[in-house]
């Protein structure tokens, strides 16, 4: 097979929690924040109305839950007390099962905003992610985030890194609002949104079900294996263990060409 060559990749698209960012940040600092300050966050800013849309969202995804027989805490919109203790309730158990419902890493990226700009909060990120984005960015590549946290919460993130702020590298953000991460659909209408071919982007994630989605739909994949993420299932996704192996110069191949 002829190798695919960094100039005919247009396009790096990365997901987040164990691709760029440690997975002990995501589940022992920004989920147990969000859950620690969600009920002060919600009593400030519920009249909100983007607050409120969440709530309301929110609601309905509890209702559908009760429906499929899934037994979620009990939800009450008597008044705004009982509504914020049900709406907290309801977000430590969707934390649990580490949901990737849109109104819910919604409500999470407001909460994680607030600590982001009081300094409470600053993002890890792996440390060959800085040089990477700079590197690739230089190349011409065109770089975008996926990930099931929201945009907001996406662009706070590499906005406020220990490394500084990353933004400047990153042209686009997608989340859960475009579909799932394991349907081959989202990456087609990723690739529709940047307007290129598939086959000239790259999807590098920690998660084989993803990069499966992702290559059915077209695009180049990498497994990102790095210290602490979950062992995946064997695959035929090329393995790298840090950006550092991406395209490290011009005119170095690395990709095996797609079949047909």
């Amino acid at each position: 097979m002829s190798p695919i060559s960094a100039q005919q990749i247009s396009a790096v698209l990365l997901d987040v929690e164990g691709t760029t960012t440690p997975i002990d940040f995501v589940y022992k600092t920004l989920f147990p924040y969000a859950l620690s300050n969600a009920e002060q966050f919600l009593k400030q800013h519920e009249s909100e109305s983007d607050v409120r849309a969440d709530l309301e969202a929110l609601h309905k995804e509890h209702i559908a839950n009760v429906r499929q027989g899934v037994n979620p805490p009990p939800f009450s919109s008597d008044s705004p007390n009982a509504e914020i203790e049900s709406a907290v309730g309801y977000m430590k158990w969707l934390t649990a099962r580490d949901s990737k419902l849109s109104p819910f890493k919604s409500l999470q990226g407001r909460i994680w905003q607030e600590g982001y700009r009081s300094g409470r909060l600053r993002a890890d990120v792996f440390e060959d992610v800085p040089r990477a984005l700079k590197r690739w960015k230089e190349q011409g590549k065109e770089i975008c985030i996926f990930s099931s946290g929201s945009i907001l919460a996406q662009k706070l993130l590499f906005a406020h890194t220990v490394s500084g702020d990353l933004t400047a590298h990153i042209s686009g953000y997608f989340d859960t609002t475009t579909g799932s991460k394991t349907n081959a659909s989202s990456y087609q209408k990723i690739a529709s949104a940047l307007q290129g071919k598939p086959v000239e982007m790259v999807f590098i994630s920690d998660v084989t079900s993803e990069l499966d989605a992702a290559k059915a739909a077209g695009f180049e994949t990498l497994l990102c294996v790095r210290s602490g993420n979950r062992p995946q299932r064997v695959s035929g996704h090329q393995v790298i263990h840090s950006f550092d192996e991406v395209f490290a110069f011009p005119g170095f191949d690395f990709l095996p060409k797609a079949k047909g």
